[in-house]
């Protein structure tokens, strides 16, 4: 039985991203979707790989290199160890992580399966990036969330499935006003940079209205520079997420042009 309230007959991106990394809590669209995707990328399986690797080396720096002791992650996902609040709560066991994704049946296997450590605290809350007041206003996470102090938020694989940039735009600068200076965001975001024009041009069709797969936009270097505007970009700044601090682990297994993503930190500045 499936929980009510969501569209199990179209592709949605947490399900198909679980097929991509090779999870069960899918359905027969979301596998269909992947599959026409690796037609046209054949690395997309190793790059959904590398995205959850830059997740683990990211959230890894920002407990043990900043001293994040608290997460905010938007669109989280399908559970998938080593989760946030794992990861995070190895190097500080009182973390506390709360996760939001708009997909229902993420949140039901969330809170079924998000353990955290007895020190420390997650929590589920559904909502997403189109209603992000609501999600920063939620009781589950400001439960959770002390917004006097210094938060990271996760945007993982997440802003490309907004097509508009002024809505992207008006999210970003929404969550980066909520924030007390010295937080600091993850992002990572598929690009078509490293690949050839006549590749683009037939992984394009695939996000066209009608393909069936659903929103996505890929962006640029200059496009996703221009999000971030206004933030300190933290070495080694806006990179393939191949290329973002590679000697840590668990370090990238595949190249710039399989990953098609881009990774960075960025922080909020302390001053004006």
């Amino acid at each position: 039985m499936t929980p009510s309230g969501f569209d199990v007959n179209r592709p949605a991106p947490a399900r198909r991203y679980d097929v991509l990394l090779g999870g069960k809590d899918n359905f027969a669209p979301d596998r269909s979707s992947a599959e026409q995707i690796r037609e046209e990328l054949p690395s997309v399986d190793r790059a959904a790989r590398e995205l959850r690797a830059f997740l683990h080396r990211a959230v890894d720096f920002l407990a043990a290199d900043c001293g994040v002791r608290q997460f905010l992650d938007i669109g989280c996902g399908m559970p998938y160890k080593p989760n946030v609040h794992e990861i995070a709560q190895t190097v500080h066991p009182d973390a506390h992580v709360a996760y939001v994704d708009p997909d229902l049946l993420v949140t039901v296997h969330a809170r079924a399966l998000m353990f955290s450590d007895p020190l420390g605290a997650v929590s589920v809350t559904e909502g997403g990036l189109d209603d992000i007041d609501a999600v920063l206003n939620a009781p589950t996470v400001r439960e959770l969330i002390d917004f006097d102090q210094p938060v990271a938020v996760l945007l993982l694989a997440v802003l490309h499935f907004v097509v508009d940039d002024q809505h992207a735009q008006r999210a970003l600068a929404r969550i980066i006003d909520a924030l007390p200076p010295g937080s600091y965001l993850a992002l990572s975001h598929v690009t078509f940079d490293p690949l050839t024009p006549e590749h683009v041009e037939r992984l394009t069709k695939l996000a066209e209205p009608g393909a069936g797969h659903g929103p996505f936009r890929p962006r640029t270097h200059a496009q996703i520079t221009a999000l971030l505007d206004g933030l300190e970009l933290l070495p080694p700044g806006l990179v393939s997420v191949v290329d973002w601090c590679p000697d840590r682990q668990p370090q990238p297994q595949i190249t710039e042009e399989e990953a098609v993503a881009y990774g960075v930190i960025a922080r909020k500045p302390t001053t004006p």
